[in-house]
């Protein structure tokens, strides 16, 4: 699913938007008075051409185009999904929407940014408040899945849908809020956190720093892939939740947390935050500390998707739309994606053990594409790799987008063996090559068997075109 979409506002969130539709193939168009509005979203553009494709095993589509616009009126003419990303001043989202309203299609959907403010208040006083809808996403847009989706009664049952389908064909979870509130859900979670946080800082307790190291080295880590309340089931041992329930539930009676009250921001208790936090990251760029975010993203996305768990399986699923459907031809192209940054060792550049990983999924579509695929294998039978030679030709380093190139050279019987070239897109260079031999085998006995007689027709067909057609062509 791509078309175009209007970002209006395109500051930190806006540019994220627009790096997440543009790099899904969509057609971006932008609206920002800001003069330096161009460089901003170029840098964040930047970073996420460098991250997102790194979550993938397979190439992302074609980037959509890029274009600035010098009015609201010129930036959403046309546009499908229009994304609101103005600050959060409830009079300038209202004299936005209006503009947007004046010009844009009736059918499209309008999404706002907001952190806060209930989809009826942004509707108040719109002439088609049907089809205004709160899509609150999380920074970076490009790589956090989570979109907060809020309708009103007024929204169009239409518009919830639309947005759904199109948020979920780019790889995002939509989270549909059941009912209207100020602030949705993840912030009211995160203020909690923020104002408890607040007050240990205003007391002397706890430093920036070490706040963040409880966050970061603790409980964080299993919020990242089990949330909150998966995560206290397992702390009630064998008897789940009603277990840590009524061990833990008399702490709330308490007085452990000051929730109820909010410090003041007196120019004191924020200066001491600045300071702080100065000391703890000042000695890096904003630029940098958004690029180690991330990598670290990155490898902790792909440690989920590779368990197929949390954020990780909406990554799988979406990875299998992006997969173009492979079909026999004499240049077969095998694999096309980018080097992610945790493949890469202490010498900078791609360990060799990823490009076994590399060759090992070039062989699993040529199974696909003979019809040992997933479910075949489900069914007992598949292809085990018994011998390869791989050759270092080149260095392969992180972000690098490469190609793999496969040919049947072998095709009889238990066999298949395949001739693998992997060369980068950019310039053709020649990274490695390995030549590896698959026996067919039988998953019950675990000793190799004589494929079904339409697997190995289509095995024989594609080494007869890989022989007819000589050597792989240079990418």
């Amino acid at each position: 699913m791509k078309g175009t979409a209007a970002i209006v506002g395109g500051g930190v969130i806006g540019g994220g938007w627009t790096s997440r539709f543009l790099l899904n193939g969509w057609n971006v168009r932008v609206f920002d008075p800001d003069p330096e509005a161009k460089r901003k979203i170029g840098d964040v553009l930047s970073n996420a051409r460098h991250g997102l494709p790194m979550l993938y095993d397979c190439a992302l589509p074609p980037e959509g185009a890029l274009s600035f616009h010098p009015s609201i009126g010129e930036a959403v003419e046309g546009a499908e999904w229009i994304q609101e990303s103005v600050p959060e001043c409830l009079e300038l989202k209202h004299a936005t929407l209006a503009e947007i309203q004046a010009d844009c299609d009736p059918l499209a959907v309008i999404g706002s940014s907001t952190s806060g403010f209930k989809p009826s208040t942004l509707q108040k006083g719109a002439p088609r408040p049907e089809q205004i809808i709160v899509t609150h996403p999380f920074n970076p847009v490009y790589l956090l899945p989570l979109v907060e989706v809020v309708a009103s009664g007024q929204t169009a049952p239409s518009i919830l849908a639309k947005t759904k389908a199109i948020l979920g064909a780019m790889g995002m979870h939509p989270l549909i809020v059941r009912a209207e509130i100020d602030a949705h859900i993840a912030d009211r979670l995160l203020e909690a956190v923020w104002r408890e946080s607040l007050w240990m800082i205003d007391d002397g307790i706890a430093t920036t720093q070490e706040i963040d190291d409880a966050i970061r080295f603790g409980f964080g880590l299993r919020w990242a892939q089990m949330g909150l309340f998966e995560t206290y089931r397992i702390a009630g041992g064998e008897a789940g939740m009603e277990h840590f329930i009524r061990q833990f539930g008399p702490a709330l009676q308490w007085p452990w947390t000051k929730l109820v009250d909010v410090p003041e921001l007196t120019e004191e208790l924020i200066h001491k935050l600045v300071d702080l936090s100065n000391a703890q990251s000042g000695h890096m760029t904003i630029r940098e500390l958004e690029r180690k975010r991330d990598n670290n993203l990155v490898a902790m996305l792909r440690a989920l998707k590779q368990q197929g768990s949390a954020a990780g399986r909406l990554l799988l699923d979406h990875e299998r739309r992006l997969r173009p459907a492979l079909a026999p031809a004499a240049n077969l192209m095998t694999a096309r994606r980018v080097v992610p940054t945790d493949w890469t060792d202490l010498n900078g550049h791609m360990n060799e053990s990823r490009y076994g990983q590399v060759f090992s999924d070039a062989a699993e579509a040529v199974m696909a594409l003979v019809g040992a695929d997933e479910d075949y294998i489900a069914s007992g039978l598949s292809y085990f790799t018994v011998e390869t030679e791989t050759k270092f030709l080149a260095e392969t380093h992180a972000g690098e987008r490469f190609v793999v190139h496969t040919r049947v050279t072998e095709g009889a019987r238990k066999k298949i063996r395949c001739f693998h070239e992997m060369r980068r897109e950019t310039d053709g260079t020649l990274l490695a090559t390995c030549d590896q031999l698959m026996i067919h085998v039988d998953l019950a006995k675990r000793r190799a068997c004589e494929p079904p007689e339409e697997v190995q027709q289509k095995v024989e067909a594609l080494a007869a075109l890989h022989a007819s057609a000589g050597g792989l062509p240079d990418a």
